[in-house]
């Protein structure tokens, strides 16, 4: 009978037959490995595919049909099994562990989303292709279904398996470097159209901002009222840390770390995004922990705010198109000018001359501008 994941994690020793000549040891000490057996050259060998603590059962599967391939065209993998088999792992599981050797390649805040949402269906190892069998062909095919659904998406994966055979490369499981510059070619044009988060009108706002002040407090309502008010992004709300905040001049200063813009972004916090933290500080945890947690450790996830709009019967919008309403309602609803609202949301100067000799941020006007916000909602 084949293993399952739940299988190999809870196997007592012994000798566990998958299928194909794959199976998995178990030793007395708990220690497991994978070993793929074979027939070469009218001799029955073993090839070690590593451990089940690095290699799961899906990636242990992939190795063991790619050195398959490999016998049948008369290539002895040898002593290569075990890399080839890590390999396909590393590429398999979203490269978490190999793109740490790949400084500057891709942002770390955009591995998580890609994991979760277009990471593993668009890597050539779901295709049981071993690391050094990649070429453009192969991601021609895994972007193509993507390339215009989700181009922007596509990109970044197109980026990030080029990063990944590159290091592959580097580590020797690949002879060549990644040929992936053609890969574009072969793929259709992709248009500049850019697909906005879809956003509540602002005019709406009002009346669900009270369904949420009214209803029963939890770390959810209070972080995405926290984010509505500020016209900030869920991940600035989700990681504040206590220390960040100064409740006696009203004032959050988020590190450039955190910033998508990566430069310092100081708020000032209005009277109702100050009630809210006064309120959560009498039952912190810690000084220093998040401020929009349960145990002041552990950041609540961004489907938390997502789910209280599809609670309330609200489809489509976003938490993120929050900050599109609130420029809207700027526009429309006030005097202020564009860059002031602009700098509200941390957005950076498209015009690098302006940005070079621009030396305010508009604090006092955006004190002012917040404080009109939080009075319009509610």
């Amino acid at each position: 009978m084949a293993l399952t994941a739940s299988k190999v994690k809870n196997a007592k020793p012994g000798r566990y037959v998958d299928g194909r000549g794959l199976c998995l040891f178990v030793k007395e000490s708990g220690s497991r490995s994978w070993v793929l057996r074979m027939q070469h050259n009218g001799r029955r060998r073993d090839y070690g595919l590593g451990s089940a603590l690095d290699v799961t059962l899906t990636e242990a599967r992939d190795a063991a049909a790619a050195l398959r391939r490999q016998v049948r065209a008369g290539i002895d993998p040898g002593g290569r099994a075990t890399e080839v088999a890590q390999g396909c792992a590393q590429l398999r599981n979203g490269s978490a562990r190999v793109l740490r050797g790949v400084e500057g390649r891709l942002e770390k805040p955009e591995l998580p989303q890609l994991d979760r949402q277009h990471g593993e269906p668009c890597l050539p190892a779901n295709r049981q292709e071993a690391v050094d069998q990649v070429d453009s062909t192969h991601v021609v095919e895994v972007l193509t279904p993507i390339w215009l659904e989700i181009p922007d998406t596509a990109r970044k994966i197109l980026q990030r398996i080029g990063a990944v055979l590159d290091f592959a490369h580097i580590k020797g499981w690949r002879e060549e470097e990644a040929a992936l510059r053609s890969v574009r070619k072969g793929l259709p044009r992709q248009t500049d159209k850019v697909e906005h988060f879809k956003a509540m009108p602002f005019a709406d706002i009002p009346a669900f901002m009270t369904e949420l002040t009214t209803a029963s407090p939890t770390t959810g309502r209070d972080a995405l009222r926290f984010t509505i008010y500020n016209a900030v992004r869920s991940s600035e709300t989700r990681k504040a840390v206590w220390t960040e905040i100064d409740l006696d001049k009203a004032v959050w200063t988020i590190p450039d770390e955190r910033m998508k813009a990566k430069e310092t972004h100081v708020v000032p916090l209005s009277k109702a995004a100050v009630s809210i933290l006064r309120r959560r500080w009498k039952s912190r945890t810690s000084d220093d922990g998040l401020i929009f947690s349960n145990n002041g450790e552990k950041p609540i996830s961004d489907m938390t705010m997502t789910k209280l709009l599809r609670d309330a019967g609200i489809k489509g919008a976003t938490v993120h198109g929050f900050r599109s309403a609130f420029t809207d309602w700027a526009a429309e609803k006030t005097d202020f000018p564009k860059k002031v609202a602009d700098k509200a949301l941390a957005h950076k100067l498209s015009n690098q001359v302006e940005a070079a000799y621009r030396r305010t941020d508009f604090f006092d006007k955006r004190r002012e501008l917040m404080a009109m916000w939080a009075e319009f909602i509610g």
